[in-house]
């Protein structure tokens, strides 16, 4: 059923497991007005079961709340939900035995976490990159339903940053060095004596992530499996006073040095997998090109095309790898919330997903 068309009034309706968290609030942001999906339940540890979700955040809440999702009833993160899209944005320390809970209860799992990202037979997603890795849902033995895992917040960015160089040009190696906001750590977060005048060179398995997920995002499918892209990467991760938008600094070798303008040209002209496909959260451009040498900043570019684009500038030669260029991604909308959003839609616009 490739291209699968409905009517848009009758809404699919979708669960967030998680919900009262940091990345969970995002999703009921963007879910709360999204053209295709109807938000109906919101799931959270035991302690917020049987809450409003209003009182169960405590109105902490980050963005601007809907009434109607003010007064939702908390459910308990367990299986059976009547919906069949179950986004979570549960913690690392529970997201493996619940998330295959859901699967084998049928539901179609999109997860933020980092739990089954490396799983052989979970398509680790990016939409405009590596849509063909969805023939790993035809491999998986969860018991009728489906894991399709996001990869971490820096990895994303860096990733759609790297994918048309990749692919005309062939990296060889690439050192990157992350300047990563403070929401990314979650909510309530970094305490404010840590964080506030000060950079903390530390985040906990990071650069272990940054190191692997590329490989994989990148990599090639070979019946059911995924052969990882040929490539070193070295990471340095850090945690700065910005609220939100990591920010990479890039050096990068290629097996065929290309022009810096075959580079720029490479970047605007990439389209991806999603070209002629409609989608609600699908950005226009996937990457933006600045040719102003203090671009990007997270400030300024961060909210590009609702957060779900990457920007790119700062381009010059490296006296030790080819070139060396920063990028920009809004971690919680791209690298958390969005584009697990953008991952549903997908898998519904090609079938995957029935209601």
């Amino acid at each position: 059923m490739m291209g699968v068309e409905f009517d848009f009034l009758d809404k699919i309706p979708v669960a967030v497991l998680g919900a009262t968290g940091s990345v969970g609030q995002r999703f009921v942001e963007l879910l709360s007005h999204h053209p295709w999906f109807d938000l109906t339940t919101l799931a959270a540890s035991e302690r917020s079961v049987g809450k409003r979700y209003k009182d169960a955040v405590n109105g902490n809440f980050q963005f601007s709340l809907p009434e109607w999702v003010a007064e939702l009833t908390i459910s308990s993160c367990k299986p059976p939900l009547s919906e069949n899209i179950i986004f979570s944005a549960l913690d690392s320390s529970i997201a493996t035995e619940v998330e295959a809970s859901f699967a084998n209860a049928g539901h179609t799992v999109i997860s933020t976490a980092k739990n089954y990202r490396t799983a052989s037979d979970v398509p680790l997603l990016i939409p405009e990159i590596n849509s063909s890795h969805l023939k790993l849902l035809d491999v998986q033995k969860f018991s009728g339903g489906k894991i399709i895992a996001t990869p971490n917040c820096s990895a994303i960015g860096l990733a759609i940053a790297l994918k048309p160089l990749h692919d005309r040009f062939g990296i060889e190696a690439l050192q990157v060095t992350t300047m990563q906001a403070i929401s990314g750590a979650g909510y309530p977060g970094i305490p404010s004596l840590e964080i506030m005048d000060n950079i903390i060179p530390f985040i906990e398995d990071e650069e272990n992530k940054l190191e692997s997920e590329p490989l994989k995002i990148l990599g090639a499918i070979q019946q059911d499996r995924i052969i990882p892209a040929e490539m070193k990467i070295s990471a340095q991760c850090n945690r700065v006073p910005v609220t939100d938008g990591h920010l990479e600094c890039v050096s990068i070798k290629f097996k065929k040095k290309p022009s810096r303008e075959e580079l720029i040209e490479a970047w605007r002209s990439f389209k991806g997998d999603l070209e002629g496909i409609l989608l609600p959260l699908k950005p226009e451009f996937p990457i933006h090109y600045f040719e102003d040498e203090k671009m990007p900043q997270p400030r300024l570019q961060r909210d590009l095309d609702r957060g779900m684009a990457v920007s790119v500038g700062h381009l010059r030669e490296c006296p030790i790898f080819d070139y060396k260029f920063a990028l920009l991604s809004h971690n919680t909308v791209r690298g958390g919330a969005g584009g697990a959003i953008l991952c549903a839609e997908l898998l519904v616009k090609k079938g995957f997903i029935f209601w």
